[in-house]
């Protein structure tokens, strides 16, 4: 019997562990069980989180197996090996695939009726990848998609306009990668469309947008240059995610989903709206997208169907 607040984490790298002091340090989960090819790893992790109840209350970390994640209703995947020098983007999929097909067995093996978070990178074409090994359902496989995106272009609005980044309501879609676009057409603060209007006494011209853009796009890059890699505002979007689905809120979020029909794609996992709730992935959101836009969703899907038949899926 699945228990609601048993989460798993597949991964103990940076994102892992950022996920896992998230979801500790908030109270989403009563039990979080770490699994990690390096066991002393996950053993340490879930020793020094546990030393923290004193200040969130009695809430059990340990390490442990596949075998450990049968009652887990949720079990996020954060695992994927590190590029190579000289390796091609192809080559690195090809090898976290291998990865994917491991660990897809093993939780069909184990934990069959979990739903599963995909926070790997690239996301998109591993949470793909992911649908196509698993056996379960496909709307209960999701990846993070341009959630992280989205919170960095809402986060550099506010800044722009001062005002609080819950009242910038903006989207990121597509890829989570340089083919990532904005939904300028939707996007306002406080109901005042940012296109074309004064806001608080300030503008965002097409110019102004576009770097925010840029910015946004170089954000993972700008972070990794500077410490080597991301993992606090990923780890506060997963705890976001899971307790959307615990809570059952159907909230609509950019999430990573197959398209079968929806803005006339099919057969991709890219981000658009979607109503998440606790049976994972449901209906997507008609988001009205403009012409401009709409043909940035086809280009994004695009760029990631030119890798799909390299991925070596064969089933």
């Amino acid at each position: 019997m699945l228990h609601p607040h048993t989460i798993g984490i597949v991964g103990t790298g940076q994102v892992g562990m950022a996920a896992a002091f998230s979801l500790f340090q908030q109270r989403i989960a009563n039990e979080l069980i770490l699994v990690d090819r390096d066991q002393a790893r996950a053993e340490g992790e879930a020793m020094d989180l546990m030393h923290a109840q004193g200040y969130v209350g009695r809430r059990r970390v340990r390490a442990g197996d596949y075998a450990d994640l049968a009652r887990a209703q949720i079990v996020i995947v954060t695992a994927g090996v590190a590029q190579r020098p000289g390796e091609s983007r192809l080559e690195l999929l090809q090898r976290n695939v291998a990865v994917f097909r491991e660990i897809a067995e093993q939780l069909d093996r184990h934990a069959p009726e979990a739903l599963l978070l995909i926070a790997s990178n690239p996301v998109d074409l591993l949470t793909y990848a992911m649908e196509q090994l698993s056996s379960r359902p496909r709307h209960r496989v999701i990846g993070t998609g341009t959630m992280l995106d989205t919170t960095r272009l809402r986060t550099l609005l506010a800044e722009h306009f001062q005002v609080d980044p819950r009242s910038v309501h903006a989207l990121i879609l597509g890829e989570h990668g340089d083919s990532e676009f904005a939904v300028w057409s939707q996007a306002n603060i406080g109901g005042t469309p940012i296109r074309g209007h004064d806001i608080l006494g300030k503008r965002c011209d097409r110019s102004c947008r576009d770097a925010l853009l840029a910015k946004v796009r170089g954000a993972a890059g700008s972070i990794i240059e500077r410490k080597g890699y991301t993992n606090w505002a990923i780890g506060l979007v997963i705890a976001h995610l899971v307790r959307t689905i615990q809570e059952d809120q159907g909230s609509v979020l950019p999430v990573t989903t197959r398209l079968d029909g929806a803005y006339g794609l099919h057969d991709i996992c890219l981000s658009i709206p979607v109503r998440v709730g606790i049976e994972g992935a449901g209906a997507p959101l008609p988001l009205p997208l403009d012409d401009e836009e709409r043909a940035a969703l086809a280009h994004s899907a695009e760029v990631l169907r030119g890798f799909i038949d390299g991925l070596g899926l064969g089933i």
